[in-house]
């Protein structure tokens, strides 16, 4: 009877471990969008979804009289949009900032993000990029008559204000380790701070300084650039289809001056010199 007994309750182990097997099989395909890839739910669904700043002047600022978000950052999305849907209005903007945007990739809350996003082997690791999109340097934003000239400049002493999750606050820490640097939520509180003497230089992409002084002329960019700063599309990690798809994209916008067009509307500036 024992022995019985023991079979019995080793076959029902087994039934049970198979079915728990099952259930967590079923689970784990379940969880993976039915299978189907970026594309296809895009197309299904009928738009793209966009990750975008929403605080930056001349690549994604929102218009307070109509409420719509604007630059060069929204231009390239919408053509995205074009290219996938074939219709340039079927997209979704979505605000990140410097550190929500991966987060909101991962967990599916956004397709892609389009927000002044540099490319760098750190970021290699958690998303995967498109080609370069636009070619962009780290520079220094000061008051004007300010002492400060140039990266050397940059002093035991010297605020430095900054964003959050933004390679620009590593950036500054290494080549002015001695100077003090203070980190805000996004570009708008950090110009806020500058203009209200909370440090001494705010320091940042030059295509994102060159739209704070566009917006007040009593702050200039001081020094030549002191990094590569290119800016890229980013997509879930291991993704090759929606990027090769979105690379495609931006030949197509290069070759056909889409790319040459917006970059003259926002920047002000030919691509080419």
């Amino acid at each position: 009877m024992k022995r019985l007994l023991k079979i019995g309750l080793i076959s029902l182990l087994a039934v049970v471990l198979l079915a728990g097997c099952g259930s967590g099989g079923s689970k784990e395909t379940s969880s993976s969008s039915d299978g189907k890839s970026t594309l296809e739910q895009i197309k299904e669904r009928g738009k793209l979804i966009v990750g975008v700043k929403t605080d930056t002047r001349l690549f994604g600022l929102k218009n307070p009289s109509s409420g719509d978000i604007e630059g060069f950052d929204i231009d390239i999305a919408k053509q995205l949009a074009k290219q996938i849907l074939g219709d340039e209005n079927k997209i979704e903007l979505k605000e990140v900032t410097s550190k929500t945007r991966i987060p909101m990739l991962q967990n599916g809350e956004i397709d892609a993000i389009i927000a002044t996003m540099t490319i760098t082997d750190e970021r290699k690791k958690q998303v995967s990029f498109s080609g370069v999109y636009f070619e962009a340097g780290q520079s220094l934003l000061v008051k004007k008559g300010s002492s400060i000239k140039g990266i050397d400049d940059i002093k035991a002493g010297t605020k430095v204000l900054a964003v959050k999750g933004s390679t620009s606050t590593q950036n500054i820490r290494e080549k002015s380790p001695e100077a003090t640097v203070l980190e805000f939520e996004n570009y708008a509180e950090a110009f806020t701070a500058l203009k209200s003497g909370q440090g001494d230089t705010l320091t940042t992409d030059n295509a994102i300084l060159y739209g704070m002084a566009d917006q007040d002329s009593n702050y200039t960019l001081v020094g030549e650039p002191f990094t590569d700063e290119p800016y890229g599309i980013a997509v879930k990690k291991g993704d090759d289809e929606f990027v090769k798809e979105i690379n495609k994209g931006l030949e197509k916008m290069k070759s056909d001056g889409t790319y040459d067009e917006i970059y003259k509307k926002w920047i002000k500036e030919d691509p080419s010199k």
